[in-house]
């Protein structure tokens, strides 16, 4: 959930799911367009609802994906300095029907 701040005298806070939200319109005000086809008018800028959106998306994976430690394993690959420029041996077809 993220918190908003409606357009009123008041200008009380609520606290909005952001998977409901279709559209941010700024016409001069802040318009929040949800997937019920009602329209919420907000205090916030529209590039402060983006940024809450993708900071609770964020917080979602981060919970869900944990990072992984790194491995010692991860240095750079090498190639064998014997095996450079060489291909590899091919088989006859007509040996192997022998």
């Amino acid at each position: 959930m993220i918190r908003l701040h409606r357009l009123s005298a008041r200008a009380e806070s609520f606290y909005l799911n952001p998977d409901l939200i279709v559209a941010i319109d700024s016409t001069p005000d802040t318009v929040v367009t949800l997937t019920t086809h009602q329209k919420v008018l907000v205090a916030d800028s529209a590039e402060v609802v983006v940024a809450a959106v993708q900071a609770w998306r964020a917080s979602i994976l981060a919970t869900a994906f944990p990072a992984a430690p790194k491995r010692r394993s991860d240095a750079s690959l090498s190639l064998v300095s014997g095996t450079v420029g060489t291909t590899p041996p091919t088989h006859d077809s007509k040996e192997g029907e022998r």
